[in-house]
């Protein structure tokens, strides 16, 4: 991918459908339709197929993340938190309301891109295009009309000019389809066709394949059948009986989704499970053979369309990592020992660190449930940063040794403030925010501030390494920690092969391997040590661990498992990285995992826990339809109404 031009203007040669940007592409054009001759072109070909994998730059690693993870177990609303955050908590300190839903951003690429994908397929043909090229299309019309219908529920499959056919005029009218037509329409079709006619691997660095199809063929299997069963009585809209048009039940639609998983793990293709689980998420080994999806950036600012050295924080920028980083620069050391003023962690363009926003944070169950073992699983250490090492020196300050916690002396590179990995009641807090400036505790002996879990706050947790900035031109300096990000945002995994076919399994499904089977082969992976990204601080900044624990993961595993392990063992896997909230929505289980919650305040030295209730409706599993795409329709008000999902 990164050797594609994303420099591209293909935004004014195609409508954006449902008007939800028609007035940007009038005004580029002094047209008000639009022909399919350009796909008939070399250029407009190629230029299509560019723009259906850019657009995902768009919302992803941006405000949408915010919306696919708080407001579940995994995230919460931090000190800094707007009513981007505030308002999917569920918790009363803002309304989600279709004015501040921040999957607005998916609604508003989807549809122009789906649009896009229309006209690639019809004309591809026509101009002695390969399959296997406009199957790239099928795949990207049919994985944003399933990001849509996960997220919407039904969503229209008419653009204007017929059911999934390229749209040629702007139109301000729109109907919805239901759930099961977009299924059984759009997206299996696509699928099944990209599976065929896709090449094993990709014809570009990034590029789509056959694995990337089938891993979202079960996933919509999946999907569907949840939607089809659905045990906790959820609504759907538009309002439609729960029956399959082809005739299938859920069970039917478990066991595809099985098949087609486990035929994908049969069948990598280029892809495959890493040794190690530090090594899927470590910017150095960014694009590796694991990742079978994602929105790519690279170092260089021309192809990654933003400056290296500052984030306006707008799209096409990749920022989202900075919500979920406290704002460690606060923390003080002292120079002589008496006064504490001097910033001993600063921010630096490095993986634990980065620009502190300080808008979600993780809830202190995250810590003692979520990920209990940290010993034996290496997926807590390669998820979180949650040593701060000093880092004084490359921000100019020219002492080599400055004091911390008890007085005691710390070097450059030595832990100045941990979050510790199990409770410790020795801990002595500070009244307020103390010499440390962020309520850091001390221990005897220790030089470093330390927090325990039961005192994670709103205000200072730990960061979440997996996601962090990478940069390879920092010199021996602090780098440009300010620019937006410079890493791939990875969208799929190989491993979710094993999840999903894990799932179907405890749904019903049946074959060759059992539910447990399946989760122990990636449970086995999370038990092998080969680095360490937080005890490296007390190694002498050696990361290297070489330990194997994959025995005791595995005859750690329930004999039976029901989906709530499951969905522990996906938020081990995939903490943070934006699945949370679909995964809970699809089993139908957000209000019963996520109803509660307990952390501590927005001060620093605040310690005290409290436990938080969230108000999760049965309307709340749609997200509404943003108020942009209403206020652009010209509908009657009783149209629009019919036309949001209701409770909006």
């Amino acid at each position: 991918m990164k050797n594609i031009n994303f420099k591209i203007l293909f935004g004014a040669l195609v409508i954006a459908l449902l008007a939800t940007s028609c007035s940007d592409i009038l005004e580029e054009t002094p047209r008000d339709t639009y022909t399919t001759e350009y796909f008939k072109t070399d250029e407009g070909f190629q230029g299509g197929l560019v723009a259906l994998y850019a657009h995902t730059r768009y919302f992803f690693g941006q405000y949408y993340y915010a919306a696919q993870e708080n407001g579940t177990d995994e995230y919460t609303y931090a000190q800094s938190a707007d009513n981007n955050f505030n308002d999917t908590d569920m918790s009363g300190v803002g309304s989600l309301t279709a004015s501040s839903s921040r999957s607005d951003a998916l609604w508003n690429q989807a549809f122009s891109n789906i649009n896009t994908a229309n006209g690639i397929i019809e004309m591809g043909l026509e101009n002695g295009n390969s399959e296997s090229l406009i199957s790239e299309a099928r795949f990207w019309r049919a994985w944003d009309y399933f990001e849509l219908v996960q997220t919407f529920g039904g969503v229209p499959l008419d653009l204007g000019s017929g059911e999934l056919a390229f749209n040629t005029a702007a139109v301000r009218v729109a109907k919805r389809n239901t759930v099961p037509e977009v299924y059984t329409k759009a997206i299996f079709p696509d699928m099944k066709t990209a599976i065929e006619n896709l090449p094993d691997a990709g014809r570009i660095t990034g590029g789509l394949t056959k694995t990337a199809a089938r891993l979202y063929l079960a996933k919509s299997y999946l999907t569907y059948g949840w939607w089809l069963q659905n045990p906790g009585n959820i609504p759907t809209y538009p309002e439609t009986a729960r029956t399959d048009p082809d005739g299938h039940d859920a069970a039917w639609y478990f066991q595809q989704a099985y098949n087609v998983a486990l035929d994908g793990i049969s069948n990598p293709g280029t892809f495959g499970l890493l040794d190690n689980y530090y090594e899927v998420n470590v910017g150095r080994n960014d694009r590796n053979k694991e990742i079978v999806l994602y929105s790519d950036h690279v170092q260089d600012e021309y192809y990654n369309q933003a400056s290296l050295s500052y984030s306006n924080g707008t799209a096409p920028e990749s920022f989202a990592s900075w919500f979920v980083m406290c704002n460690t620069g606060n923390i003080r050391s002292s120079v002589d020992g008496v006064t504490y003023g001097t910033s001993s962690v600063q921010r630096e363009a490095v993986q634990w660190g980065g620009r502190p926003w300080t808008r979600m944070a993780p809830p202190i169950e995250v810590f003692t449930n979520t990920f209990a073992d940290k010993t034996n699983d290496s997926r807590y250490d390669g998820t979180f940063a949650t040593v701060f090492p000093g880092n004084w020196g490359k921000g100019g300050v020219a002492n080599e040794t400055l004091y911390n916690a008890n007085g005691l002396p710390v070097r450059n590179g030595e832990p100045v403030l941990t979050f510790l990995d199990e409770e410790n009641p020795d801990v002595v807090y500070p009244s307020g925010s103390g010499p440390s400036n962020v309520g850091g505790g001390v221990l005897p002996g220790r030089a470093d501030w330390v927090i325990n879990p039961s005192g994670i706050s709103r205000i200072y947790y730990p960061g979440l390494w997996k996601t962090g900035t990478y940069r390879t031109d920092n010199g021996s300096g602090l780098g440009q920690p300010n620019g937006a990000l410079t890493r791939p945002w990875n969208i799929a995994k190989f491993s979710e092969l094993y999840f999903i076919a894990a799932e179907a399994a405890v749904k019903g499904a049946t074959g060759s391997r059992t539910a447990r089977e399946l989760i122990n082969v990636i449970r086995a992976r999370a038990g092998v040590w080969k680095y360490t990204n937080n005890g490296q601080y007390s190694n002498g900044g050696n990361n290297t661990k070489v330990e194997d624990h994959s025995v005791a993961m595995t005859a750690a595993t329930p004999a039976t498992i029901d989906i709530n392990y499951i969905l522990a063992e996906r938020s081990r896997e995939y903490y943070g990285e934006g699945y949370r909230w679909l995964d809970l929505v699809r089993t139908q289980k957000w209000a019963e995992i996520a109803k509660t919650y307990t952390i501590c305040g927005s001060a620093a030295g605040n310690h005290t826990p409290v436990t938080v209730t969230r108000t999760i409706q049965p309307y709340h599993y749609l997200r509404p339809i943003s108020q942009g795409q209403l206020n652009s329709m010209t509908m009657t008000d009783d149209e629009k109404k019919a036309f949001q999902n209701p409770g909006y």
